[in-house]
């Protein structure tokens, strides 16, 4: 199996998003959780998750108010 990110911008276009395909749904929510902030902060909204290219859910990348 491998799983791999989709980010998507607020209007939903496809950001490039760095190569993510990892062995693992952990190994692949490890990777997101280390780099999520950087990624909002090039204008990612959203973050898909896949396994073998079937969607398992959808994130928001936001920052909790403080």
């Amino acid at each position: 199996m491998t799983w791999t990110w989709k980010l998507e911008d607020a209007d939903g276009n496809a950001i490039d998003t760095p190569d993510s395909d990892l062995g693992s749904q952990g190994d692949a929510e490890s990777w997101l959780g280390e780099r999520w902030r950087e990624f909002a902060d090039q204008g990612a909204s959203a973050a898909i998750l896949f396994e073998d290219g079937r969607q398992v859910y959808r994130m928001e990348l936001s920052a909790a108010e403080e």
